[in-house]
């Protein structure tokens, strides 16, 4: 209902292969090609040697013997589920002080990948990238009260250095306003001086306590910040759309997520400014929303308080007018819930540090000799990397498994965990056919059996790329589907309960009113099985995208309270 249609939102211009030669032309390092499975077991022994017919076999064996496959199931416990494919996929390790997390090498090249675009994209309209130090004093990050308030139950203190307390306590960064804005006040002094317009990748600390969870709710995290400065409030307001809508393609064209954008309300907004806009996404498994980035306009709250003046073209004192935005490793497991299934990870083509897997098979034939077997390997494996050449010529990451101290299946079941688009099956039957099999991640729990040829030539890179960017397009049209299956439009609080309870979000006449907010929290209430915290319904958006003019119906809200609706509003219960 509220998406764009799949030519505008997985395309936007750009194919799968221009994506690649974004990334390769912007510095991005090379995908993760030379990755090693950790040290596990080799197959007990008599399990299967090899050949397609054991395959199923080989990777029962695998499972059973090195727990290398999914233990927990997606609709069972998905709380377990969720920590067991971030775990074995090698996303994720745990640390020891709970709630910060070590993003592996699989995990972090998807942040790389957003990063790299997203950075692309604002240094394009004229953002320049900046570092600022991770520390506030307490004097500088309470100076603006509404805005503390909102993070102060987060923010993480230094008191003390060795043995000595510091004189004054010293904040870890939450976020960076009260770092930046006295800068900006040094900077700026005049209208040549605006737009000031800075980014930051760096990292954030806040000290949550309700429910750690990797990638969603961490105690420090990775982000990248935006803090501008305008001369007026139209070209303010012009960025905030502007940003919001790169933030809506990093989940619909790279992590292929579809987001609902929207503005939030004034009990939603950020601590301090005038409003906030957000994409919100939605896990259907978890029947939970999730903020997914969100683009502010601050007003002059802030320009008020750190005194940010310049002096406009009359030479008349004035405040600037300020924005921030924010997107997070978060998206990473927004990702992760969405696609993944009970065998494991599934990437998106777009940011996946492997496209294709090139397994060879060979197995010593009845009466075969050692030498016959060895001639056997080296042919098979030499096709593999002719394969895996074209396959690069044609800008794709591919790596040949030729891996002795693990058979097909169990390399099967480790690439299929992991969530590489598409595996390559490679023996001697192919070869003399002058083919190569290939299997789709996305067919490994509903079609496990299938496969298809690709003729071994010049052409295969073609498809391959081809046939990734179908996996892209699929993979968003699925997230879709699902995600629209959940969303109700009541009219009447009789319905909002069933509809909530039903797993979904929900579409609501509202006033606006932040006690009429409070009382829907209230009255919706249950207790979350993950957390065994009350959890209510909340905003999560009034969506830019609405269903009518409410204004000309002359609707109640929501809460059958008298009060008249304003805006049609999503609510739902959220991570």
């Amino acid at each position: 209902m509220y998406c764009h249609p799949m030519k505008n939102t997985t395309t936007v211009g750009m194919s799968f292969s221009d994506y690649e030669k974004f990334f390769e032309a912007n510095g991005h390092p090379p995908r993760v090609t030379d990755l090693e499975a950790e040290d596990a077991p080799a197959p007990a022994k008599g399990a299967a040697k090899g050949g397609k017919k054991d395959a199923k076999a080989e990777t029962q064996v695998a499972t059973k013997q090195t727990k290398l496959g999914m233990m927990n199931k997606k609709r069972g416990d998905f709380s377990k589920w969720y920590q067991e494919v971030i775990t074995k996929s090698e996303m994720i390790e745990f640390y020891d002080i709970s709630g910060c997390y070590i993003l592996r090498p699989w995990s972090y090249y998807i942040w790389e990948c957003i990063s790299h675009w997203f950075d692309s994209q604002i240094k394009e309209s004229g953002v320049q990238n900046c570092y600022f130090p991770c520390f506030v004093s307490e004097k500088k990050l309470t100076k603006e009260k509404d805005h503390v308030e909102g993070f102060e139950p987060e923010v993480a203190w230094v008191t003390r250095s060795g043995k000595t307390d510091l004189a004054e306590p010293i904040a870890l960064r939450p976020t960076s306003e009260a770092i930046m804005y006295p800068a900006f006040a040094d900077w700026i002094h005049s209208h040549r001086d605006l737009p000031l317009r800075l980014n930051q990748w760096c990292n954030v600390v806040r000290w949550e306590f309700k429910n750690p969870t990797p990638f969603l709710r961490t105690r420090e995290f990775l982000w990248q910040e935006g803090h501008s400065a305008y001369a007026t409030k139209a070209e303010a307001d012009l960025e905030v759309l502007e940003i919001l809508g790169l933030y809506e393609k990093i989940y619909t064209d790279l992590l292929a997520v579809p987001v609902i954008k929207g503005k939030k309300t004034e009990k939603e907004k950020f601590p301090g400014g005038d409003y906030t806009t957000t994409v919100e996404g939605y896990i259907p498994i978890a029947n939970r929303a999730i903020q997914g980035a969100t683009s502010h306009g601050l007003g002059q709250n802030f320009s008020k308080m750190f005194e940010i003046d310049f002096l406009d073209q009359e030479g008349k004192a004035q405040k600037v007018w300020q924005n921030s935005w924010g997107c997070t490793t978060r998206t990473i497991g927004v990702m992760v819930m969405i696609h993944s299934d009970d065998k494991g990870l599934v990437l998106p083509p777009r940011v996946a540090p492997l496209h294709v897997v090139i397994v060879p098979i060979y197995k010593k034939d009845a009466g075969e000799s050692e030498e016959d077997l060895t001639k056997k390997k080296k042919r098979i494996l030499m096709a593999a990397d002719e394969v895996a050449a074209s396959l690069k010529q044609a800008g794709l990451k591919v790596k040949v498994d030729d891996r002795e101290n693990y058979n097909p299946g169990w390399k099967f079941n480790h690439w299929e965990l992991k969530g590489v688009p598409l595996r390559f099956e490679l023996g001697m039957m192919d070869i003399e056919k002058g083919c190569v099999t290939y299997a789709r991640r996305l067919d490994a729990i509903n079609d496990p059996k299938k496969r298809n040829t690709y003729q071994i030539g010049p052409q295969i890179g073609v498809q391959t790329l081809e046939q990734l960017e179908e996996i892209q397009a699929e993979m968003y049209a699925t997230a879709v589907k699902d995600r629209d299956a959940l969303l109700a439009q009541v009219t009447k609080w009789s319905e909002f309960i069933p509809a909530l309870d039903a797993g979904k979000m929900v579409l609501v006449p509202f006033c606006g009113d932040e006690d009429a907010e409070e009382w829907i929290k209230e009255n919706s209430k249950i207790e979350d099985e993950v957390t065994g915290q009350s959890a209510g319904a909340k905003s999560l958006c009034i969506p830019y995208e609405q269903p009518s003019d409410i204004s000309d119906e002359s609707m109640d809200c929501i809460t059958g309270q008298g009060r008249k609706a304003k805006y049609w509003t999503l609510f739902g219960r959220s991570y």
